[in-house]
């Protein structure tokens, strides 16, 4: 039961191109945006899509991969957990962010 208590599985596309960080100690990260789409029908019967955003981040060999193979608009399913943080911008101002930490990716589509 352990590793259902953080655990999240996403499918859906890629909101940008991957952003590829390469750290002083020769670590990558990559990072992207990634929308899923839910669709239903509301109170008047019409279709509605609801599209949330994430931001995920992706470590080690699988960044090789995301660097080498995903582009914008790419479909991919994804395992991870969520982890949240916070930063400092240039101004001094304090910022969250929620992030889904990759573990396992599976491209999609052709």
């Amino acid at each position: 039961m352990n590793s259902l208590r953080n655990k999240v599985q996403l499918i859906g596309n890629l909101g940008n191109d991957p952003e590829i960080v390469l750290l002083e100690n020769g670590s990558k990260l990559a990072k992207f945006s990634l929308a899923t789409n839910e669709t239903y029908k509301n109170a008047e019967g019409e279709k509605v899509t609801d599209t949330q955003w994430h931001n995920i981040v992706v470590w080690g060999k699988t960044a090789d991969i995301v660097e080498s193979y995903l582009i914008k608009g790419k479909e991919v399913a994804l395992e991870g957990k969520l982890v949240n943080r916070s930063y400092e911008t240039k101004e001094g101002e304090k910022r969250y962010i929620t992030e889904v930490k990759c573990h396992e990716l599976l491209m999609l589509g052709k």
